[in-house]
């Protein structure tokens, strides 16, 4: 499975060339006011292609973006601490 990631400090965030395209592949209008980046499943496959042509084009002003992969069968988690990100494992705790 493969996830997007940002890997540097700043924030996740997509530039506008990699947003406009993104939209153009989903068919999403880019003026559509209930739709975000923000809201784009980070294992979605049209973003992870985007991110692979783009490569650091694909990153916002403050993004770095990187296609990780990880196991499929991992319940996964993106752990992020002032904008750097990584891929966690999910793993149940009881008290």
């Amino acid at each position: 499975m493969k996830i997007v990631i940002n890997c540097c400090f700043g924030g996740y965030g997509l530039s506008p060339r990699a947003e406009a395209l993104f939209c153009r592949i989903e068919k999403i209008k880019p003026d559509d006011e209930h739709f975000s980046i923000y809201d784009i499943p980070r294992d979605n496959p049209t973003l992870i292609k985007i991110v692979e042509k783009l490569g650091e084009n694909a990153g916002g002003t403050y993004a770095d973006l990187k296609v990780v992969e990880i196991p499929d069968d991992v319940n996964w988690y993106i752990v992020e601490y002032d904008g750097m990100e990584h891929v966690a494992e999910r793993h149940r705790t009881w008290k």
